[in-house]
């Protein structure tokens, strides 16, 4: 097969054997040449089931055979409990035949489990980053005998991981581990969606002191089967009011897909959701939402066709907020190849569990980056089919009286402009480089005190601040939490001059909840008899409705102070609620959705519909120079500004605007719709808007001027322990894109000039 293969273990060998491949792919290749060969980090980066798992396990699996560890010899760290479980059995089964041990750790998983690895530690060990957080607190004397042998760290979906503090702390975990072990295992980072792979390799290198390898692969050509289909939620759809308004929109280019439905859904049913239910049945579908609220809707909707055409409901759900008995149920049918379900979701089912033979996917509106709209397709096109994606762009009719900026299909450009940017350009989201992560400085201050015990201030510091993820924080910032932490008793400090953790903040540490970095809504549990079905935020009081596990159900009792809703099923239909979906887009997107106005091109991806909505769309930002001009009037006295920015160069232009512009120009009534436009009254001319923020702009602007005088704001979760002081230089330094919206002014003020 080729001389790597005889690199492998026997038992890796017959693995291969067994299940008759007929040669390795290239990922495969490239991946055990850097492992075998070098002593360097790795970062491989290949479409979504290229086997990047295989080809990272088999030498590292391969060298754990042939020189075993008397530790665990290798730490599988995965953003998601769901892919641990997945690969836990994948790898258990191709280990078991050369007696290394498999274990895993996080929430779901037996007591009895981890005391077996804690006594007997070897072989793998695969974690979500929550759950090495609790071992390094709750278990620090075991760490040394757990891990002195340490030769591997992989990090899976490290795209997933480093998008925010989640993956920062990750860093801070691995460092932490490691000194504690006295090891520096190499790290190996798993992606199929990099957009800067160098950026990237120095991220996975930081502290190890080794440079990272990344192998260059070569895949096979791939054919996409893509379509994108326009909906307005009642009413006409966009061909027949262009047909009334005698517009020709058919441009004799059209998806190629199939079009036949599987079957007829309500006369009634709202068209976009209809379109789906119609072109499921029979198949292995998924049905990516963005949040879990309109998950929800998504799911109890479609089951109502399937009632109303009394036929079984063929729909499942699968979302963070559900119970794990509810997750991995619906994961165990969706593997099932017997089974032609839909599974509703969200970014759950997006990273790299297999879930078998899935024959489409359907995204319901734009993903936020070309990164998910990658993986979500990349779900599909497994075993031989080629990736299918459909899109279904749903929109609410525009009023007769809407102004220019709220007639534009927003969703239907976004969608646009992801694939245009990967097909194009092969561009993905790079490393969001510069932040200030003082929250994660709190934790993992408050993480290291709890499990070292009393260190002098000297020492803490040497413990954090030299830790990758805080390189840009000054000792002088660092002063100011320690004096703060103190007067707030989340830290004191002994007569001899050395810190603890302070009455406060053992409250904090103590809950399950600190080990976590991302932000949590409070959450109440809620069960139906002695079923657990999962969480909502803010329940409705007794008597009323919730939706959860794509039902409805009546709450029967609330226990605010055990934070428990009881319930029992009823029919009908209701919102979810499972707290704010933050949505976070690259202005590369914002641009290119600006050239989809700009251009005529016919994509052939883009359906009879969507085709239509997007011919109108060119008509009405042609007449209105949307695209020429930033600001257009829009009617009186009221604009519109059109930035075509990313959300955080769009923030920080939102808040110059509202900080920094004179008051003569009379600028009220701001009213913004991120990251699109901003609308306003004003007084002045276009001339010398643009000119009063040139002006702004060519001062250098100091981003913590952008703050109101009293505004603390609380971005990130630890952020209200932190003293003020830090909080608005971490958001204006770290969140606001000031120099991205800086540069973006002086466009406009040299085409002005011109």
């Amino acid at each position: 097969m080729s001389d790597v293969f005889e690199q492998y273990a026997p038992f890796v060998r017959d693995f291969i054997y067994e299940h008759e491949w007929e040669s390795l792919r290239a990922i495969q290749l490239a991946a055990a040449d850097a492992i075998f060969n070098t002593t360097s980090n790795v970062l491989l980066t290949s479409s979504t089931a290229s086997g990047k798992t295989e080809a990272a396990f088999f030498p590292i699996l391969t060298e754990l055979w042939e020189n075993p560890p008397t530790s665990v010899g290798a730490l599988y760290i995965s953003p998601l409990k769901a892919l641990i479980n997945d690969q836990f059995y994948r790898l258990e089964d191709l280990c078991a035949q050369a007696d290394i041990p498999v274990w895993h750790w996080h929430g779901d998983v037996s007591a009895s489990h981890k005391a077996k690895l804690l006594n007997h530690p070897s072989g793998v060990l695969q974690i979500t980053p929550e759950s090495l957080e609790a071992l390094l607190l709750r278990r620090h004397a075991a760490i040394p005998a757990l891990f002195y042998d340490l030769r591997y760290v992989v990090i899976d979906e490290i795209h997933s991981l480093l998008r925010g503090d989640r993956g920062m702390q990750t860093l801070c975990l691995i460092e932490r581990l490691s000194r504690l072990a006295d090891v520096n295992p190499r790290r190996i980072g798993l992606s199929a969606t990099i957009g800067d792979p160098q950026s990237m390799a120095a991220v996975l290198a930081a502290g190890t002191g080794r440079a990272t390898v990344i192998p260059r692969v070569v895949g096979p050509r791939q054919t996409w089967r893509l379509s994108m289909e326009h909906f307005y939620t009642s009413g006409p759809q966009a061909t027949e009011l262009y047909k009334e308004a005698g517009q020709h929109t058919d441009s004799g280019l059209q998806a190629k897909l199939p079009s036949e439905k599987t079957n007829a859904a309500p006369a009634l049913a709202d068209p976009g959701l209809g379109y789906i239910y119609e072109h499921t049945r029979g198949k292995k579908c998924l049905v990516f939402s963005n949040s879990r609220e309109e998950c929800e809707a998504v799911t109890s909707t479609l089951r109502s066709y399937c009632e109303y055409n009394h036929e079984p409901d063929r729909f499942l759900i699968h979302h963070g907020n559900l119970s794990s008995s509810f997750r991995e149920s619906a994961e165990d049918r969706i593997r099932d190849d017997e089974e032609a379900l839909t599974t509703c979701t969200t970014a759950t089912l997006e990273l790299g569990i297999d879930i078998g033979r899935l024959e489409r996917a359907f995204q319901i509106d734009a993903p936020f980056t070309v990164s998910s709209f990658l993986q979500r397709m990349g779900r599909t096109g497994r075993r031989g089919l080629p990736p299918e994606m459909w899109f279904v762009m749903r929109e609410d009719q525009p009023e007769p009286r809407s102004l220019v900026p709220e007639t534009i299909p927003w969703k239907l450009l976004q969608g646009i402009a992801l694939v245009q940017l990967y097909t194009e350009e092969h561009w993905v989201e790079p490393v969001r480089e510069g932040r200030l992560p003082y929250s994660l400085l709190y934790h993992q201050t408050m993480a290291v005190l709890a499990s070292s015990g009393d260190v002098s201030p000297a020492q803490l510091a040497r413990l954090v601040l030299t830790l990758s993820p805080f390189k840009n924080v000054s000792t002088d910032d660092y002063k100011l939490l320690l004096r703060h932490l103190l007067q707030t008793e989340h830290i004191q400090q002994t007569e001899e001059g050395t810190l603890l953790l302070g009455l406060a903040g053992e409250r904090i540490v103590n809950t399950f909840r600190f080990y976590g970095v991302f932000v949590e809504n409070e959450e109440y549990t809620v069960r139906s008899e002695s079923q657990e079905l999962g969480t909502v935020v803010q329940p409705p009081p007794v008597g009323e409705k919730l939706a959860i596990a794509g039902q409805v159900w009546l709450v029967e009792e609330l226990n605010h102070k055990r934070r428990l809703v009881y319930v029992t099923m009823v029919k009908g239909k209701i919102p979810a609620y499972f707290g704010n979906v933050a949505g976070d887009i690259n202005t590369r997107i914002l641009e290119r959705m600006k050239q989809v106005l700009v251009e005529q091109t016919e994509y052939a991806y883009v359906r009879p519909q969507a085709q239509a909505r997007l011919v109108q769309a060119r008509n009405v930002a042609r007449m209105a120079h949307l695209t020429d001009k930033p600001l257009i009037n829009v009617g009186g006295d009221t604009w519109a500004l059109f930035p075509w920015l990313g959300s955080y160069a769009f923030l920080a232009l939102e808040r110059i605007i509202k900080r920094k512009l004179p008051a003569h120009l009379g600028v009220k009534g701001i009213d913004v719709c991120r990251p699109y436009y901003i609308q306003f009254r004003m007084d002045a001319t276009p001339e010398a808007f643009i000119a009063a923020l040139a002006e702004v702009a060519s001062t250098n602007c100091n981003p913590e001027e952008l703050l109101f005088d009293s505004e603390v704001p609380v971005f990130d979760k630890y952020d209200e322990y932190l003293p003020s002081e830090l909080v608005r230089k971490g958001f204006a330094h770290g969140v606001l894109d000031v120099s991205g919206a800086c540069a973006r002014i002086m466009q406009w003020a040299q085409s002005q000039l011109r």
